[in-house]
Order: C-alpha cells, then structure tokens, then sequence
C-alpha cells in the first residue's frame, strides 16, 4: 500500500483533540485528589485512593501513547518525503497502533472512573443509612 505524505498529516487534527481531553482528564483528576485530601475519612478512604491512583497511571500511558503516535506520525511523513516510502508505511503503521493503544487505555479509564463514582454512591448511602438515588 502506498501512502502519501498527507496521509499522515491528517492524523494531527485528530491526536491534538484527543491530547487536549487527555489533559483535561488529568487537570479534573488533579482537582478531585487535592479536594479529596481536604475531605474528611470514611470506610471508603482506601478504594477511592487505589481508583485515584490507578486513573493517575492510565492517564499517563494515554498521554504517552497520544504523544507517541504524534511523533510517529512525523517522523513517517519524513521517511515518506525523502523518499524512504516503505520505511514511511511501517512507522505509520506503529503510530496507528500506538494511537489505539492510547484510546484502549482511555476506555479503560472511563471504566475506572465509573467504579469510583460506585464507590462514592455507596458511601453516599452507607452515610445515610438508605440509597438517596
């Protein structure tokens, strides 16, 4: 399969947005874990501080995954301009992968964030005694 030099390109618009809700994510988290450590300590405490930091490491890989596969993306646009038209397809190839590997750790992000929402709705009712959904 032969690739042109825009083929790439047209990944930009795509891994910049995606970078930009990465960094968004890891901003709000952020603002949750110096909020949580104000809060006072219930039953709960533990479960909330392994979801935080398990939402901390996935974030990352997606960051680092995104960026990654930016990079790819250059560097085959490269190969593809001088002329390295092979080599230009195998790298964008990689960055391809490294971009579904940065939204797989994403998914599993938003799966994570799901269970520590659980987590506070459970504390939320074991505080009250009943559910207040």
């Amino acid at each position: 399969m032969k690739i042109d030099i825009a083929t790439p390109a047209m990944l930009f618009p795509a891994i910049s947005l995606l970078l930009l809700a990465y960094t968004n994510r890891f901003l709000t988290l952020a603002t949750i874990i110096r909020n949580f450590s104000k809060e006072e300590r219930d039953e709960n405490t533990q479960a909330q501080i392994k979801n935080l930091r398990l939402r901390i490491q996935l974030i990352k890989r997606m960051q680092i995954a995104g960026v990654g596969s930016f990079f790819l993306c250059v560097v085959s646009m490269l190969a593809i301009y001088f002329t390295y038209q092979q080599v230009g397809n195998w790298v964008f190839a990689a960055s391809l992968v490294s971009l579904l590997y940065s939204l797989w750790m994403s998914v599993r992000e938003i799966l994570i964030s799901v269970e520590a929402l659980d987590v506070h709705l459970d504390g939320m009712k074991n505080a009250s005694g009943k559910d207040k959904v």
